[in-house]
């Protein structure tokens, strides 16, 4: 028996994930390779198309890829490009849908990597059933994907929910994207290691996290260091969690969502940073949605990081057949 599948490409500023996904949301394959956003676009879809050979050489003859959903970073669907990433130096603007299709010669649905991931969400994920919630990706920056009255919110310019690039501090950090003081810079894996290292000139307390450099420094060795104890850990968490948590609150006044769902390295921290998120959030929300906004984990690895991507296949591929 052959399956129908199709293939979910997720592209993010460190790695890139590429699985067989079928419309249970099975993954049947998947592989992940560093995405090397520093170099040249063409360098990069060489070592997708050898990734993706390798992967159908396995499958021959036991699969029908029916379509490609690819989910990345600032990736416009009304163009089919991605435009002005600010952790890929791929340049201005990038027709990945175009090259991607010229290349597997199928079909390809393209969305923003957090647009996509909120589509996962509602198909396979943690907010199954769920018609109104907003999904917050805490990686290398920070995504948000809004889900209204069970559609995905593009908005006019395809770049709706851009959550990350609201302002906490006019004269804040600086951002990838030129500005200053944008959520991400504060409320990510590369936020919380910048606020690390300003609690590490502050505090005087030992912490094994004063042996790494910032390069090499991970989320995952902040959440564990946070779960030992480490006190400028669980602090760098506090801090985040409040920023976020107030961010989050402002999201409810202008949504009314049933729950934000958080994925990305940054959520694996559990608990260290869902107590901050939820006591800010509250603190800040006005009175009629107290008490009523749920914050979820997602209940997805880093590596089912294919199934936004794939979800935004399946349902336009749906689409399509009811058109």
């Amino acid at each position: 028996m052959v399956n129908k599948v199709v293939l979910g490409i997720d592209i993010g500023g460190s790695l890139t994930k590429v699985g067989l996904v079928t419309r249970e949301g099975n993954i049947l394959e998947k592989t992940v390779f560093k995405t090397n956003a520093q170099n040249p676009f063409p360098i990069f879809m060489e070592k997708l198309k050898l990734e993706v050979e390798t992967l159908l050489q396995k499958w021959e003859g036991e699969i029908e890829i029916l379509s490609i959903g690819v989910g990345a970073p600032n990736a416009n669907p009304y163009t089919g490009q991605i435009e002005n990433p600010p952790n890929l130096k791929w340049g201005k603007t990038t027709s990945i849908s175009k090259i991607i299709n010229q290349t597997f010669k199928l079909p390809v649905s393209l969305a923003n990597d957090a647009n996509a991931a909120a589509l996962g969400e509602m198909l396979f994920g943690a907010a199954k059933g769920m018609k109104n919630f907003v999904a917050l990706t805490l990686g290398t920056g920070l995504g948000s994907g809004i889900i209204v009255n069970g559609q995905l919110l593009i908005g006019e310019h395809g770049a709706a929910g851009e959550i990350g690039h609201v302002n906490v501090d006019t004269k804040g950090r600086m951002c990838n994207c030129g500005l200053r003081g944008c959520l991400e810079t504060y409320a990510s894996v590369t936020g919380i290691k910048k606020t690390v290292f300003e609690l590490m000139a502050d505090m005087r307390e030992d912490s094994p996290l004063r042996a790494l450099s910032f390069e090499d420094m991970t989320g995952t060795d902040i959440s564990e260091a946070a779960l030992k104890g480490d006190l400028i850990a669980f602090t760098a968490f506090e801090k985040t969690g409040e920023v976020l948590g107030s961010k989050m609150a402002d999201t409810v006044a202008h949504l009314d969502p049933e729950a934000f769902i958080l994925s990305g390295g940054l959520s694996k921290a559990g608990d260290i940073l869902l107590q901050p998120i939820k006591t800010h959030m509250d603190k800040y929300l006005f009175n009629a949605y107290k008490g009523k906004i749920k914050v979820l984990l997602s209940t997805a690895t880093s590596a089912d990081a294919v199934l936004g991507p794939a979800a935004l296949a399946w349902l336009e591929l749906e689409e399509t057949l009811l058109a």
